[in-house]
């Protein structure tokens, strides 16, 4: 692997000067040179859509302010930027969202320039395909294959490409080509969900299915049917409810409609708000008459009416701990510690309940 060229002398602020260069933040920069902060990203990480004017006072305020992260100096002084490419298929999705922010944050920190790829849905996904997406030929890469385009990006990846992902479960025997894979137990953490909707007295427990991105039935609905099915519990048909509140709205009208269903767990916190909008139109009392559940702990969890119990995931950590899997391959020798990521949690809110006739 090619050696980043020497850094020049000038470029750690002097002792009298350090907390001066620490405080100083690309967002100061952007405010005195009168630009947003994406334009001093783009001046700091080279891109050529910055007019030569904004780039010289961009660059004039950087030396100003002190402001002078180690990629800029050693592009100053036309050494090596390092860089990694993100491949996802959809950046809105909210784990897909925080694992981003999550590789974006180590990445910095370890003085990396991020560029991110978006997959498409529909698009064929060979060996090339991927290649052509990176800014360097055998550039790092980390994949968030979370569905199936970052799936399938993840298997045509060229195997002599350092890389690292972020995926729903890890394949037998390890990552693709031995290659290095973070993941979250959401199988457990959906069976813990499960059970305890079950101890509060409640028959079984519905599903509403997020889309797999490894097998026809996700890890999560596994989780689902492995509580059930230890307990002795019937094990409802799955509904398919997508990713939106929309979608797990209209597939709930009916379900909810039932007074025989008293529990739903849903694939994830969005699916469950259209459950809940749902109970209200059937004039079902949530969680008198019915308990939801969600997954992910999305910020709004907490401020729904009634607040949703929900399994709180480290989509962040996930993040973080997938690019320091990358820097120990590219570095075994000195990359750092790897960051350790928070197991599943269940956080109980107002949205569940004893089952009907049941005591509090």
């Amino acid at each position: 692997m090619q050696q980043p060229a020497p850094v020049p002398h000038d470029e750690e602020p002097s002792a009298q000067g350090a907390d001066r260069t620490r405080s100083v933040s690309i967002f100061d920069v952007a405010k005195a040179a009168g630009v947003s902060h994406q334009t001093v990203s783009r001046v700091v990480n080279g891109s050529p859509k910055v007019r030569k004017a904004t780039r010289d006072r961009v660059l004039e305020v950087i030396g100003e302010l002190g402001y002078k992260p180690n990629r800029l100096a050693r592009a100053l002084a036309g050494g090596v930027v390092r860089s990694v490419t993100v491949l996802t298929s959809d950046t809105t999705l909210y784990g897909a969202s925080l694992a981003l922010r999550g590789i974006e944050e180590a990445a910095r920190a370890a003085e990396f320039s991020v560029a991110i790829s978006v997959l498409d849905e529909q698009a064929p996904m060979t060996a090339d395909d991927v290649a052509s997406r990176l800014a360097r030929p055998g550039e790092p890469v980390v994949v968030i294959a979370f569905n199936a385009p970052g799936e399938r990006a993840w298997h045509a990846l060229p195997a002599d490409f350092p890389a690292a992902a972020v995926v729903e479960r890890p394949r037998d025997g390890g990552g693709v080509g031995g290659r290095p894979e973070a993941w979250l137990d959401d199988r457990a953490a959906a069976a813990q969900a499960t059970r305890y909707l079950l101890s509060l007295g409640h028959h079984t427990v519905h599903y509403m299915a997020i889309p797999s991105s490894t097998t026809r039935v996700g890890q999560r609905a596994e989780g689902w049917r492995d509580a059930l099915s230890d307990a002795g519990r019937p094990v409802p048909e799955p509904l398919e409810g997508g990713w939106s509140p929309r979608s797990g709205y209209l597939a709930a009208r009916g379900l909810v409609a039932d007074p025989e269903v008293t529990a739903v767990l849903c694939g994830n916190d969005e699916l469950a708000l259209g459950v809940l909008r749902a109970a209200r139109e059937a004039g079902r009392d949530v969680p008198g008459d019915l308990s939801v559940v969600g997954f992910d702990d999305a910020p709004y969890a907490g401020y729904t009416h009634p607040g949703l119990t929900t399994v709180r995931l480290d989509f962040e950590g996930l993040g973080r701990g997938a690019f320091g899997m990358l820097q120990r391959l590219l570095d075994p020798e000195n990359a750092p510690l790897l960051p350790l990521w928070a197991e599943p949690e269940l956080i109980v809110r107002e949205s569940t309940g004893p089952a009907p006739g049941r005591s509090r």
